[in-house]
């Protein structure tokens, strides 16, 4: 056999692997969650709604694929991405599925607009709400996932506790609230109970794994 073609078919065979640990529904949230923050799979198993046992499977096949990472904490088994490469993926990945899965978006946008009927700010629309009007960005994850990094001029105002955060917010100014990514629920329910307190809120369809370019 042509060598050429013996090394093309064991380096996409190897390739098909990653796309093979990306090819279930349950895998790709975990990646997203992890992606965030460092996490055990206790808690990973309780934000995806899945036994433990699912939940170690599916992070065995991720690891298998070289996607995340693991190490121990005590008790704890705590999992995190490979490389800063794999969250990229990930926004890649979802990227490419908001411009050419209308499906996807259709989901998306009728599931969030019962939420919150106002249409979730861009990234441009963002920066020049912030820009020009001097509105207050929020990031409302969980603290841990705040500090493992968020985009620069956020504050960390989580949701479950928004309510004891509400003294520290201006209303005299628009309040954005980001959160995960674009199947993240937290920023539109955030938006609505700012809404009901008397503040100018709105959502943002941004990313925090790309913090590092965005402001």
């Amino acid at each position: 056999m042509n060598p050429h073609r013996t090394f093309k078919t064991a380096a996409y065979s190897e390739l098909a692997q990653t796309g093979k640990a990306l090819s279930n529904s349950t895998r790709l949230e975990i990646l997203e969650l992890i992606a965030q923050a460092p996490i055990a799979v206790e808690d990973i198993a309780r934000n995806v709604d899945q036994s433990m046992a699912n939940t170690s499977h599916h992070l065995g096949v991720l690891k298998g694929a070289h996607l995340v990472k693991s190490e121990r904490d005590g008790v704890y088994q705590i999992y995190a991405i490979a490389s800063q490469e794999v969250g990229a993926l990930v926004t890649a990945l979802q990227g490419v599925a908001k411009k050419h899965a209308q499906a996807l978006n259709a989901l998306t946008e009728e599931h969030m607009g019962a939420i919150d009927p106002m249409e979730a700010l861009d990234k441009q629309a963002l920066l020049e709400k912030i820009t020009n009007e001097g509105a207050v960005l929020i990031d409302v994850r969980p603290a841990h996932e705040y500090n493992a990094g968020h985009i620069d001029s956020a504050f960390s105002v989580p949701l479950d506790s928004l309510e004891a955060h509400i003294q520290h917010l201006p209303k005299d100014k628009c309040i954005v609230a980001y959160c995960r990514g674009p199947f993240c629920t937290f920023s539109a329910t955030a938006v609505a109970r700012l809404r009901t307190l008397g503040f100018d809120a709105r959502r943002a369809d941004v990313n925090p794994l790309d913090y590092r370019d965005m402001l």
